[in-house]
């Protein structure tokens, strides 16, 4: 079972550069907790203090009845047994095969004969499907099979306190997510307390119960998923939703003139995008410490963003913002002897200046219950405007756009069948009437 881990009045700094101070923060035992911020701003030097291989400056961390930066060596030592660690790259001995990687704390710390540890590395390679990998070296393996191995070690003293620092770094999307859903799973199973340093926003969205957001030198905010998914603070509203507008920069943070130009400009931020539901178990059990979808949010009185939460059975005490569009075929205009128009003609209620090259497109289209759907049951993402370059043109040979080279030539407008949006290809594809996936957005 976890231990809950209280962090007070912590500060630190390097010479004259201030790390981060002041900061304090509760992680709840047995919960899975994120921490996020812009790159420099202490997220690894701050789980370094958690495990006492740097002391602050001044504050305090309590694992149970023992402060941390307070303790003698032997009893740091004993604390530090309550931890597993999975390091940024796994970290783990080049020269020893994966069985020997895992099985190395236990040699290390314990007295078990050889027996007892095999019984517990099998396990442990076997909770992160690495129990056939048990030969092999690092270096035959792929990342995220060593991703996977360091895991694993950090797993076989059965700690209280795992600390994830940045488990999804060089990890592709699909790999990341199997390793999310792995992170579930394992708390489910070992009751322990998580703490993840990440800069993956889906992570943060979909998997911890708490995020907390370092920026400038301070902690920003800390508290439920829900809490921060629904803030309006300017920074976490840009850091969890990854836009431009705000006050990070390409720096830490934007000078006065970036801000002054973006207040100048009056551009309104876009709205927040819908809360996901959280990830669950593979076993369909919730965890312990998972709330219900939108609890948070009603007991405080928010309301979410439309279109919140999913997938989750409508209700009357639904926190979704509004029914879900009702499935359905593709309306399409046909003639009226229901036989679909020669190629080169224009379908009834096609836009009049989409080319006859495009008949082809305006065929009728399956079903949606015969169109193909992925494997896992992901419904379609939205599709998303493309980045522009920042000062309002278009790159050269975008739809729509102007400047030398591409479409229209410079500082012409684009030819009639381009459209002006250059969204054609899509509106080919659904009859002319459709819209994309579910919350795309063009403008």
């Amino acid at each position: 079972m976890g231990v809950e881990v209280r962090v007070e009045g912590l500060t630190k700094s390097f010479g004259k550069q201030v790390i981060w101070e002041d900061v304090t923060l509760t992680l709840p035992a047995g919960e899975i907790s994120v921490l996020l911020g812009p790159s420099g701003t202490g997220k690894s030097v701050f789980l370094k203090h958690l495990v006492g291989l740097l002391k602050p400056d001044r504050g305090h961390i309590w694992i149970g009845d023992a402060d941390v930066p307070h303790l003698s060596e032997h009893k740091l030592y004993d604390v530090r047994k309550l931890f597993g660690v999975l390091f940024q790259d796994g970290a783990l001995f080049g020269s020893m095969t994966i069985y020997d990687n895992v099985a190395f704390p236990l040699r290390e710390h314990t007295r078990k004969r050889e027996g007892e540890i095999r019984d517990i590395v099998m396990e442990k390679l076997d909770m992160v499907g690495l129990a056939d990998a048990t030969t092999k070296l690092p270096g035959e393996i792929s990342g995220g099979m060593r991703k996977r191995a360091g895991l694993a070690r950090a797993l076989v003293l059965d700690p209280e306190v795992i600390l994830f620092d940045e488990p999804d770094s060089g990890l592709d999307p699909v790999r990341t997510a199997y390793l999310n859903q792995l992170i579930v799973d394992l708390n489910q199973a070992t009751g322990a307390t998580f703490l993840i340093v990440t800069h993956d926003i889906n992570t943060a969205r979909t998997v911890p119960d708490n995020i907390g957001l370092l920026y400038r030198r301070h902690l920003a905010m800390f508290g439920p998923r829900e809490m921060l998914l629904s803030s309006n603070e300017p920074v976490v509203r840009q850091f969890l939703n990854a836009q431009r507008q705000g006050p990070i920069g390409m720096a830490e943070e934007k000078d006065a003139a970036e801000l002054a130009a973006e207040a100048e400009a009056g551009g309104e931020l876009p709205a927040l995008p819908p809360i996901p539901l959280q990830l669950e178990p593979t076993n369909g059990t919730p965890r312990p410490s998972q709330r219900p979808p939108g609890e948070w949010l009603r007991e405080h009185g928010i309301t979410p963003p439309p279109g919140s939460f999913a997938g989750e059975v409508a209700g009357p005490s639904s926190p979704a913002a509004g029914p879900a569009p009702a499935a359905g075929p593709v309306s399409e205009e046909r003639p009226a002897d229901g036989q679909r128009p020669a190629d080169g003609q224009r379908p009834a209620g096609a836009p009049a200046d989409r080319p006859a090259a495009r008949a082809e497109q305006d065929r009728p289209r399956p079903r949606p219950e015969q169109a193909p759907v992925c494997p896992l049951g992901h419904p379609d993402p939205p599709v998303r405007l493309r980045v522009g370059t920042g000062h309002g043109v278009h790159r050269a040979g975008d739809p729509g756009g102007s400047g030398s080279g591409g479409a229209g030539g410079a500082g012409t407008e684009p030819p009639a069948e381009q459209g002006d949006d250059g969204l054609d290809w899509l509106r080919g594809l659904t009859g002319g009437d459709g819209d994309g996936p579910e919350g795309s957005r063009w403008r």
